[in-house]
């Protein structure tokens, strides 16, 4: 009996201590992934090669659009003489963005950083010759942006690696392991090396689905990430072992189930400059995803594609700057906000303050004077248009007083006070927001 007693007080203290541990594993992501969650708008830059003559990064000779020999011909191209990182990073920051991920090194390998690892980088493989990676790291840095380094997991250009196009693969693992590990020196090598000189706020791996976790060392790789800072986050490309999820290009219809994700988003259908590519979103569009995403509770990454001298084109500078404006009237709505109320009580997108007391409302176009919010059973105590600061009046209809249903909230918003993208209303709750979620009332006396 007694050793009975032993054994269930041990299982007993071990249980205890594993979920101990897993909360405190708990904590430690949700403290190192709150500036990431706080940030909502990041600007992701593609340049490289590609960017010289305005053809598919990496992809335009993989997939036999163009030989090898032809794509590397666009390093005479790649001249960064326009290249100003701190403009860059101004322009950054006036967009509203709280970080930026920059292509250190795409799937044909060049690396825009001096490398010890081979020759083929923007110092000794190209006509920029100069280190373009760290004085743009240096200006985020300066202006308290956080960092975020695109890294590509297979390098196409390399010779021991197994991949080269897509009807051409140099060896198998299994064949020929020797060649494979010193393709894991020369990549590992220099994700430490961007580890050492740039210990970036967040990792954007890509390129993951060539191999799995194993043949890419993927526990050994975070480890090594983390050993250097513990607070680094990784994203979800690194066989499923990142921090948070990356859909791409299309808004998730439902609200993603992962706590933490990213929409990264072209600004036209291009990642890198493309110089026939003018299918450019409006700033209103652009803006209409952003808040889509936010209020989802996830991040917009909205990409940048430089030309090959390093100037950025003029439409995209125009919507970064238009994004700016809204982003800077509207801060308040934006940053530092959780995910909003479900679209059945608003038709559109809604954040709330932390302690979910103020409910912010997305307002597209013109609503003709009224926006309707319903199944709030909160009392409004003010609202107000944001960054305008005009006070608004409201109706509630439908409420009667023998049911609980709160009636339909009318908020009368006059045309005078509509911003030219769009507008946001702020309104302050009695409390924590309370919704109604049943079927509606019947009447049983009356």
């Amino acid at each position: 009996m007694k050793k009975l007693i032993t054994s269930i007080l041990l299982l007993t203290i071990m249980a205890t201590s594993a979920q101990e541990q897993l909360t405190d594993t708990v904590l430690q992501k949700e403290q190192k992934m709150q500036w990431f969650k706080d940030a909502k708008l990041g600007i992701f830059i593609h340049w490289g090669l590609y960017s010289v003559n305005g053809i598919d990064e990496s992809w335009s000779f993989y997939n036999g659009y163009i030989s090898h020999k032809d794509y590397l011909k666009q390093t005479k191209g790649f001249t960064a003489k326009k290249y100003n990182p701190q403009a860059w990073a101004d322009l950054i920051k006036r967009s509203g963005a709280k970080y930026s991920v920059i292509t250190a090194k795409h799937h044909e390998g060049f690396a825009l950083w001096n490398t010890k690892f081979g020759d083929f980088n923007a110092v000794e493989g190209a006509t920029s010759k100069q280190d373009v990676l760290t004085p743009f790291v240096s200006e985020l840095r300066k202006n308290n942006l956080k960092v975020g380094i695109y890294y590509s997991l297979p390098d196409w250009s390399y010779d021991d690696y197994t991949h080269f196009t897509r009807d051409s693969i140099r060896y198998q693992i299994s064949e020929e392991p020797k060649r494979w590990n010193k393709f894991l020196n020369y990549y590992q090598g220099q994700l430490k090396e961007l580890s050492n000189n740039y210990n970036p706020d967040l990792y954007w791996f890509d390129g993951d689905w060539e191999h799995n976790s194993e043949e890419w060392q993927v526990p050994k790789v975070r480890q090594m990430l983390f050993d250097k800072n513990p607070n680094t986050i990784l994203n979800s490309r690194l066989r499923e072992q990142g921090d948070y999820a990356t859909p791409e290009q299309g808004m998730p219809i439902t609200r993603p189930k992962n706590k933490y994700w990213e929409l990264c988003l072209t600004m036209n259908d291009s990642w890198g400059f493309q110089k026939n590519d003018h299918n450019y979103k409006t700033t209103d569009q652009i803006i209409g995803i952003f808040v889509d995403v936010i209020g989802n509770g996830g991040n917009m990454l909205l990409d940048i594609g430089p030309k090959g001298d390093g100037s950025i084109p003029e439409e995209q500078v125009a919507i970064l700057e238009g994004l700016g404006r809204w982003t800077s009237k509207h801060k308040e709505a934006i940053y530092g906000t959780r995910s909003g109320i479900p679209k059945e009580h608003f038709y559109g997108p809604t954040t709330l303050s932390k302690d979910g007391k103020v409910l912010y409302l997305f307002v597209k176009g013109n609503p003709n004077g009224e926006v309707v919010i319903r199944g709030l059973k909160n009392k409004i105590n003010r609202i107000y248009v944001v960054g305008e600061g005009t006070k608004l009046s409201h109706q509630v209809i439908g409420k009667v007083y023998w049911s609980h249903y709160p009636g339909i909230n009318y908020i009368k918003l006059p045309e005078h006070v509509l911003d030219e993208n769009m507008t946001v209303l702020a309104l302050m709750l009695d409390g924590e927001v309370d919704l109604y979620r049943e079927d509606g009332a019947v009447i049983e006396s009356n």
